[in-house]
């Protein structure tokens, strides 16, 4: 049976290393659109920055944005859903990265703006945000759909060694591979649970899901997913854990895998 909906991560996932996604994966998309199945973007991109990709391919469907801090109308351009850490919860969570990471930056990433102490150091998917400095009380005033944390020195990878046993049981702590940044959302929150919400109200079953990615933030919706693809530039942990490795971003593996699901659908649609 032909998938009834395709989850797919962005950076790393479809789009190519010079940022570019190509014509064919957005051929691609359109697809399985055609063949009546759902089109979800799961990214790790707050909704400002899915907007850029959106217009790529004409703004059709809803992004899972932030890991799933966010659902967005990528048609309407707005935020429809939104889960934040409490204020309580990110306090808690900014005092523990610190004491386990010093030197450690921190933001906190609305829908609209970037709020950041006087450390916490812009990097390429900050571009398009209004960043505002700001002390403690400002800074943790408001509930916040993310928490970044950024080093001066180490790796996501070393980063997330240290804060997930720090955060453990407060928030959700992860990377999507950005440079020198740790990342967090509330518990329960994540690309997965937002898909299963979204499966769930259009009454598609999880084996009828297949989902796309590449880093350790994906690992959650491509174990719910009924059928999951790792592209072969990925994290070694997505490539240890999916059910199928495709070709790399830089070779439209994803484009390739929906081309065999639907490219037969739409031809019987068509006949």
């Amino acid at each position: 049976m032909t998938p009834l909906l395709v989850a797919t991560d962005l950076d790393g996932t479809v789009v190519r290393p010079d940022g570019t996604i190509s014509e064919r994966t957005v051929a691609a998309f359109a697809l399985v659109e055609a063949s009546g199945a759902e089109f979800v973007v799961a990214t790790g991109r707050p909704p400002r920055l899915v907007d850029e990709i959106a217009e790529k391919f004409g703004g059709r469907g809803l992004a899972i944005c932030s890991n799933g801090a966010y659902l967005y109308d990528m048609r309407a351009r707005k935020v429809v859903e939104e889960y934040a850490i409490t204020t309580p919860d990110l306090a808690e969570a900014v005092a523990r990265l610190r004491a386990a990471i010093p030197g450690i930056g921190i933001a906190v990433e609305h829908a609209d703006r970037l709020v950041a102490d006087s450390l916490y150091e812009p990097w390429d998917w900050d571009r398009g945000a209004k960043l505002e400095r700001a002390d403690d009380a400002t800074l943790l005033s408001l509930p916040a759909p993310k928490l970044l944390g950024r080093h001066p020195s180490l790796s996501a990878d070393e980063l997330l060694a240290l804060a997930k046993p720090a955060l453990d049981g407060l928030v959700a702590a992860y990377h999507s591979n950005g440079s020198r940044l740790v990342e967090a959302i509330a518990i329960g929150v994540n690309k997965a649970a937002a898909l299963a919400r979204l499966a769930e109200r259009s009454g598609v079953a999880a084996q009828d899901v297949i989902a796309f990615g590449d880093m350790p933030n994906d690992l959650q919706m491509l174990s719910w997913a009924g059928t999951s693809y790792g592209v072969a530039n990925a994290h070694p942990d997505v490539l240890a854990l999916v059910d199928h490795v495709i070709g790399g971003n830089s070779e439209d593996g994803v484009a390739v895998v929906l081309e065999q699901l639907y490219a037969k659908e739409n031809s019987v649609v068509g006949d």
